[in-house]
This record gives structure tokens, sequence and C-alpha cells, in this order.
């Protein structure tokens, strides 16, 4: 039976409505998955029926997480936040950690993985950290802006047996400091964390990339969607 993934909704905070790109679907279902877009809800019993029902969890890229969930007042430069939004995920990934689900993380993902651990972020990397690299691009999205590194004893290298990968940046906010248990994987040229993994869980990994914008027909998405479900 094919396992079935729990996909955080995105949020339209002008339009107050959910909302989704379907190749985050597009991907999980060509790769052997059913997907399943949660309801937007902070109710935990609503959430916890979910949770013990779906295999693993994607959560999407989207609004930057409110600084103060990391200890820092928000700068001019930070994004309005959807507090319901980081509630609800919060509340759900700290239950997936610890229940020991498979969980892939993108963009957004990767910062509330962070967050939730105890990492902190840079509220905009222009503003706050010294680089030559345009890590928010202009669309289209579905092309590469720059270049990662998979460190060698990280579980990215092993998978796609490549030092070097190409990926496209569509952020203002990265990891800053890295939370106690999570291990970096891939960093970019001007080192700035591209991916995390938390090694004594089953599968937790996260992105800062956007694999949703690459389709389906990459080698990349491919074994990458592929390792996240057979963990589920």
């Amino acid at each position: 039976m094919k396992p079935v993934i729990g996909v955080m909704p995105l949020f339209d905070n002008q339009k107050d409505s959910i909302w989704m790109l379907p190749a985050y679907l597009d991907l999980l279902e060509k790769y052997g998955a059913i997907p399943l877009i949660l309801p937007f809800t902070t109710n935990q019993e609503n959430l916890d029926y979910f949770l013990g029902q779906c295999d693993g969890f994607l959560f999407t890229g989207g609004q930057d997480v409110s600084p103060e969930l990391y200890g820092t007042l928000p700068s001019e430069l930070s994004g309005e936040p959807c507090l319901k939004r980081d509630k609800m995920e919060i509340y759900c990934m700290q239950k997936v950690i610890a229940m020991d689900k498979p969980l892939l993380g993108i963009c957004r993902g990767i910062q509330v993985l962070n967050v939730v651990n105890g990492g902190t972020l840079y509220q905009d990397i222009a503003a706050e950290y010294s680089t030559q690299i345009a890590h928010d691009m202009t669309a289209p999205y579905d092309r590469v802006q720059h270049s990662v590194k998979l460190l060698k004893e990280g579980p990215l290298f092993q998978l796609l047996e490549k030092e070097n990968l190409g990926v496209n940046s569509y952020h203002h906010q990265a990891i800053k400091d890295l939370a106690p248990n999570l291990e970096a994987t891939a960093l970019s040229a001007d080192d700035l964390i591209e991916a995390v993994y938390m090694p004594d869980k089953k599968f937790v990994w996260a992105v800062q990339w956007h694999p949703e914008f690459f389709g389906t027909d990459t080698v990349v998405n491919e074994r990458l969607f592929k390792a996240f479900i057979a963990k589920c």
C-alpha cells in the first residue's frame, strides 16, 4: 500500500485563503506516495488525527517564520509572518519528530526545523550577511541560481553521489545558528547552510532550495523524493 504524506498547506495572508503548488503533490504522486493536504488549523485534537494517520510529512515553503520564535525582535526587513501557520507547523513538527515519522522540509521547512530545535535565522540575508550570491532570485524559478557543496559525511552526498549541485534560490532568510541536534549536509559557496538532517532520526531532512520548481523529471528530485517516501 502506498504511504500517505501529509502536506502542510500554503496560506495567502492577503486573500485569507489556503492554496497549494501542484508540483509538491506531483512529486509525491510520481514517486509512489499519496499526498494529503492538511487542514489549516491549530486545533490540536484535529491535527493529532492526521499526525496519527499519515506516514510522513512534507513541510512546504512560504512566509517568514516569526522572529519572536527564536528570541529576536522583528526587523523592518522581515516579512509578514502567519502566526497561525507558525503555531500549526511547530506543533506538527514537534510531534512528528517525537514519533520518529519521516519529514522533508523545503525552504520555510528547513527554517521551521531549525527554529523548532533551538536554532536562529538571518531575518534578511542581504542586510545581515556579507555575500556576493543573490539568494533571492527572480522568476523563472526552474533554473540554477548557484551551486551548493554536498558534505561528504552527509546523507545527501551519499544519495546523489556528487559533491556539487546546482540549485535554484528563492529566499531572503536562512539558518544563522544551527540547532544543536541538526547537522549541515550542504553549504553554498558563501557558507550559508543549504541542507540539514537529524542523524538520530529515521528521516528528518530539509533543503533550502525549491525542488518543486524543477518538477518531476530530474534525477535529483527522483532520488530525493524516493528516499523520503521509502522511509514512510
